[in-house]
């Protein structure tokens, strides 16, 4: 196969997979995950051989969460008593890169989101109500490059990115809990279903492919969120007044956590057609790489099998990928850990975690 071919197949598969990656590391139900922006780009050569350009792609992600885990356990009695928390999650990016030169790109993310959430315990166990969020979240810009000159070497290639997210979304956003029968309150939503997390973050990417045969080549991908910020200040009572346990292990506020995601797989290619089968890992941490880690968060990790396809002709492509959970474990608290030191036994939260996400989305180079 000519190093055009190797090269065009190359850029053609790193940016659709990783494309599907884009908008929604994404909040894997209360596991507040949030936007990983992030593109694989520099595919003008994708079809055409050109060395500047610009690439336009509308990511959409949608899931259900209504499965608790506390650690690795589910708690299924959650959904058998009808007291699971139902968190429905549409994200919308929409990225546009600019091509400076076939190693440079840069970027900017703007991811549109639709959340709501159901529960009886945030309205006093009266009934099953609904709070709801909707705007623009966290906006990113980034910057690329490829450690080789991709004409010179089109078999294989690292890409590396950094980029910073503004604190653009709604991280207040506010709704009414229902306090009695006929009452009810304004507070700010649960943390799984904010706009944004309030903090001004630096993001860091590698991106890799390697072409092993005309049909079939490998690809990875890692996205680091650094968030210094420890606490946005919005506080987790709903409206009302944080019990003394809150005030006392930190989790009266809302914690502004760093997050990664990880995905590695292979693809097999024919004709226009590119299938895939992956390994994805999304993760919110405990503890931050920078900064305090203090404030209410949900941190966890969800493995996922992640089987996509793709389809592409002359300057659009086109692709669906949908990560189907593994693993879902909702890890310790920092607040979980000083609750345990107060109460003298060991306390640990829960999350609810959906059983698999749809990622769906087209780009066009032009």
């Amino acid at each position: 196969m000519s190093k055009l071919l190797f090269m065009k197949k190359g850029f053609l598969i790193i940016t659709l997979l990783f494309f599907a990656a884009i908008g929604r590391i994404a909040a894997q139900g209360c596991v507040a995950i949030r936007s990983t922006g992030g593109i694989i780009t520099s595919c003008q050569q994708n079809q055409t051989g050109s060395s500047s350009g610009w690439l336009f792609s509308a990511n959409n992600r949608y899931f259900k969460s209504y499965k608790h885990f506390i650690g690795t356990q589910e708690q299924k009695q959650r959904q058998e008593q009808g007291t699971e928390v139902i968190n429905h999650s549409y994200t919308m990016d929409l990225a546009l890169v600019k091509i400076i030169n076939p190693r440079w790109s840069v970027l900017i993310d703007v991811p549109v989101e639709s959340y709501t959430r159901s529960s009886l315990y945030e309205h006093a166990n009266l009934g099953r109500y609904t709070t709801s969020s909707f705007g623009v979240g966290d906006i990113r810009f980034a910057v690329y490059s490829w450690i080789k000159d991709p004409v010179k070497v089109p078999r294989w290639n690292v890409q590396v990115g950094l980029g910073i997210k503004l604190p653009t979304g709604a991280y207040n956003y506010q709704d009414y809990f229902h306090i009695t029968d006929t009452s009810t309150r304004l507070g700010a939503v649960d943390q799984s279903i904010q706009l944004g997390d309030g903090g001004t973050g630096i993001t860091g990417e590698i991106n890799a492919y390697y072409n092993f045969s005309k049909f079939f080549s490998a690809y990875g991908n890692f996205y680091y969120l650094s968030n210094p910020r420890e606490q946005n200040g919005v506080s987790t009572a709903r409206g009302g007044t944080p019990s003394a346990l809150a005030v006392k292990n930190g989790s009266a506020v809302m914690s502004v956590p760093d997050q990664y995601m990880a995905r590695v797989g292979i693809n097999y290619t024919v004709d226009n057609f590119i299938f895939s089968a992956g390994v994805r890992d999304e993760c919110l941490p405990v503890h931050d790489l920078v900064g305090g880690s203090g404030g209410f968060r949900r941190p966890g990790y969800i493995i996922s099998a992640e089987p996509g396809l793709a389809y592409s002709i002359k300057r659009v492509a086109i692709y669906a990928f949908v990560p189907v959970a593994i693993v879902r474990n909702r890890t310790q608290s920092v607040p979980d850990k000083i609750s345990s030191e107060i109460q003298g036994k060991d306390v640990h939260g829960d999350a609810a975690f959906a059983d698999y996400t749809v990622n769906l989305g087209v780009t066009v180079r032009f």
